[in-house]
């Protein structure tokens, strides 16, 4: 199930969600131009390092956003943009153009401090903008609980379209991430994108933040 757009019309333009989806792009296709070498030395000094946050959070602290703008591959890109570009215009008309970035680079950054919290002495690069994005996600289920979603949906051989509850769409999403969240709190390995995992964790924290945001912030 993957949505393609929700049904609730906007008053102003999405300039900063287009915006956002247009940096994550620009920087996704100049790691496609480094080398393996490169790249790898690209996310040590732009993506999170948890044990090097742990270190020396002074000198560190600004991958918290430049990690968010970082992607592992196509799928992680496009399913991360594909989320953005559905529930992000709504989100960013209701808080308006700055502080919806404020607001979303602030989810991200939040997030991936609570994979830090899960996994301080990794070495492994944490990066993406999935934590922001399920910051987009949690408010939005508690800004518009009623909206619905047209979604492409996989039966077998055949493909098709459906409208479905965005409290489905977002359901399925925080429980996926919530039974992977525990199972890999029992893994021996460090969840990653290089190991073929997820921050989990990242994804929750997230959410959880903008969900508490948004029932703050109700009007």
């Amino acid at each position: 199930m993957f949505p393609l757009y929700d049904e609730n019309p906007t008053r102003i333009t999405p300039y900063f969600t287009y915006g956002l989806i247009g940096m994550n792009v620009l920087v996704f296709f100049h790691e496609l131009s480094l080398s393996n070498l490169q790249l790898e030395q690209f996310f040590q000094l732009y993506a999170v390092i948890p044990q090097e946050l742990t270190t020396n959070l002074t000198g560190e602290w600004t991958t918290l956003f430049t990690s968010q703008f970082l992607h592992g591959g196509w799928w992680h890109l496009i399913s991360n943009m594909l989320y953005l570009w559905v529930f992000g215009n709504n989100i960013e008309d209701r808080l308006g153009h700055f502080k919806y970035l404020c607001f979303y680079l602030a989810c991200g950054a939040l997030a991936a401090l609570c994979q830090w919290f899960i996994s301080i002495y990794s070495n492994i690069p944490s990066l993406g903008a999935s934590g922001a994005i399920s910051g987009i996600l949690g408010a939005y289920l508690i800004w518009f609980p009623q909206a619905r979603i047209t979604t492409l949906v996989f039966l077998g051989f055949f493909i098709t379209t459906i409208n479905v509850p965005a409290l489905i769409v977002i359901g399925i999403f925080f429980v996926q991430n919530l039974i992977s969240g525990f199972a890999s709190l029992q893994a021996a390995a460090n969840m990653s994108v290089e190991t073929g995992g997820v921050a989990y964790w990242a994804h929750l924290g997230g959410f959880f933040v903008g969900a508490i945001f948004a029932i703050f912030n109700r009007e």
